[in-house]
């Protein structure tokens, strides 16, 4: 029997849809649009179509990208309607263009998840195709911020490889070696000196020029691509051919003779920006896999001519790692622009690491505190807690404040925790003068007259902070503040914040934070001489205690002495928030500020 060809792929309904639609606006605009030529389908199933367009009105401005009067495309259509098409160039000229992919990839679709819709069809394609022309021959565009620009436009990502971490602050522009340390099997941190004893050594090599066409896939491509300087630098290069690539394998070489047989060898590329080469440099990580890591090891060096290189070596896949660049100079915190931010590089001293305490802690630690400094009475963490309080089974059994500590220490590298003794000792007396703000969350009387003792210290320089919530849902919240230059401690301004809240009937839903519970507002959680506590979920607290510390950032940047009031958005309660400034009575006598105190000898923090 004569076996039977397969028939060629088809395009799908989707397919035939755009290109029905493409057809119709060649027809519509000849001068402006032609379709060369018929679709030709891949065996991916996606459809590649030419097109030419009329481009000789698109106005041209300095620096942006010279268009000839008509320009070739070839639309790249996929088989389902969830995908949005893209374009390709059949020439390099555009390459080291900002939003230029691989020097021949348009990004039309800079986030295609919110900007593709397929209702807009071919029309939108062709739309978002004019306006990319439009922008690049007009210079709009920010080579600044064109992701992944220095190298290709595009993520250098293998599947399955480690994150590589790189927070030092190296600038990377002579070559060097660099070390890796493993903290997990999906993380290696970079760093300029060995670490660790397993640490393993890499070439960090600062190239001359960008990637426009990307860093290729085999060893031997990316060679080409560290040799084949763009367009506009060749002339001004007097470097011989192929002595960057040599240079780069013995760099290699010489490390992987020096790592463990068995492991892979990891590179550095620094690739300076193609418009900005003053900037912080572009890393790329890359690794050869173990056989020819192992292979490298074992050939000759090198000569002059690469192809020398053993085959295995050569023609060898590259693994593409994700590098996280933390440096400061190249990362801006995502918070930077919010009140928690002023937390960033502070010293901290939390007093009570319970409901309110354990969150605040974290949500400090995140927003950048350089320090922070725990305090608790040292009642052991049972299971009940972690119904609310931010710990977990593991912690069951261990103090509050090392279960804490640890938890933080775990969130930031670099990060210092240490634990004083619990109020009231004399070691806490030195926080008034070496913090920047104390806070206060063991809605304790005797923590609240602790922090009245210091509020009168001579040369305070510590906000003072008390937080708490309300008993009966944990969704009302107090912040009370005592600025520096006030004589006065929270004890004081929360009195007289009462009296002024308890007399105002805008204010009726916070009064039950002034007055005693009644009965059935507190609960036991279990039998025997259990504690009345507050009502309240790890939700209520954790989101009342988010709006409490970012109220006490908003404070830390011009502190003035008074109470916030807060209220979740489910209470219902107006005013959600308001704020009662600290205005002492005349008439009341506990408002005097006293004499100062002596000052409190010197002593040292526990750790």
């Amino acid at each position: 029997m004569t076996k039977r060809k397969p028939s060629p792929p088809s395009a799908s309904p989707w397919q035939r849809t755009l290109l029905s639609g493409l057809k119709a606006l060649a027809a519509q605009h000849p001068k402006d649009l032609r379709v060369l030529g018929g679709p030709q389908i891949q065996p991916n199933g996606l459809a590649l179509i030419a097109i030419r367009l009329r481009t000789a009105d698109i106005q041209h401005a300095e620096g942006g990208l010279p268009l000839r009067e008509t320009e070739e495309f070839v639309l790249g259509l996929p088989p389902i309607e969830l995908v949005p098409p893209h374009v390709l160039t059949p020439h390099a000229r555009f390459a080291g263009t900002p939003h230029v992919l691989e020097g021949q990839r348009l990004c039309i679709f800079l986030d295609a998840g919110r900007e593709w819709n397929p209702e807009g069809g071919i029309p939108a394609v062709l739309n978002r195709l004019w306006q990319w022309l439009t922008d690049a021959a007009a210079n709009r565009f920010d080579a600044a911020t064109a992701l992944y620009h220095a190298v290709g436009g595009i993520l250098h990502r293998t599947v399955g490889t480690p994150t590589v971490v790189a927070r030092e602050p190296v600038e990377h522009r002579t070559a060097h070696t660099g070390w890796l340390t493993f903290r997990h099997d999906h993380r290696l941190d970079l760093s300029a000196h060995r670490t660790g004893e397993h640490s393993l050594r890499l070439p960090v090599i600062p190239l001359s020029h960008h990637l426009p066409y990307a860093a290729g896939h085999t060893l031997a491509e990316v060679l080409d691509r560290i040799d084949n300087l763009p367009p506009q630098l060749a002339l001004a290069s007097h470097q011989q051919r192929g002595a960057a690539s040599i240079a780069f394998v013995t760099a290699l070489q010489q490390a992987a003779r020096r790592n463990p047989q068995g492991t892979c060898q990891y590179f550095v590329l620094a690739v300076p920006h193609p418009r900005q080469p003053e900037e912080p440099r572009f890393l790329l990580a890359g690794r050869l896999p173990v056989p020819p890591s192992d292979a490298l090891r074992r050939a000759p060096r090198p000569a002059q001519n690469l192809s020398a290189l053993p085959a295995d070596i050569r023609d060898g896949a590259i693994e593409w790692c994700y590098l996280s660049d933390e440096r400061e100079s190249v990362t801006t915190r995502r918070d930077t622009q919010r009140p928690v931010n002023a937390f960033h590089n502070t010293h901290v001293h939390l007093w009570g690491c319970g409901g309110i305490g354990s969150w605040a802690a974290e949500l400090i630690a995140r927003a950048g505190a350089a320090r922070i400094t725990l305090s608790d009475p040292g009642t052991p963490i049972t299971g009940g807690l972690l119904v609310r309080q931010n710990y977990t089974e593991a912690d069951i059994g261990e103090n509050k404040a090392t279960a804490l500590a640890r938890r933080l220490r775990s969130l930031r590298d670099d990060l210092t925790v240490d634990i004083c003794p619990p109020i009231p000792s004399p070691a806490l007396l030195g926080a008034a003068k070496q913090a920047d703000v104390i806070i206060d969350a063991t809605v304790s009387i005797t923590a609240g007259r602790f922090l009245d003792l210091l509020a009168r210290l001579p040369g305070r320089t510590a906000v003072l902070a008390q937080m708490t919530t309300d008993t009966t849902t944990a969704s009302h919240g107090i912040l009370t503040v005592s600025a520096p230059g006030t004589g006065h401690g929270t004890s004081l301004i929360d009195h007289t914040t009462g009296l002024h809240v308890l007399a105002d009937p805008a204010l009726e839903p916070y009064h039950p934070l002034w007055t005693e519970p009644e009965p059935g507002d507190e609960l036991r959680p279990t039998r025997g001489c259990s504690v009345p506590t507050f009502h309240g979920s790890a939700a209520d607290l954790a989101g009342t205690t988010a709006t409490l510390v970012t109220l006490l950032g908003m404070q830390l940047r011009n502190p003035v002495s008074g109470t916030h009031l807060c209220a979740q958005p489910h209470t219902g309660t107006q005013p959600a928030q308001h704020f009662v400034p600290y205005t002492p009575r005349p008439d009341d006598p506990s408002a005097a500020v006293p004499a100062p105190a002596p000052a409190p000898p010197t002593v040292s923090v526990a750790t």
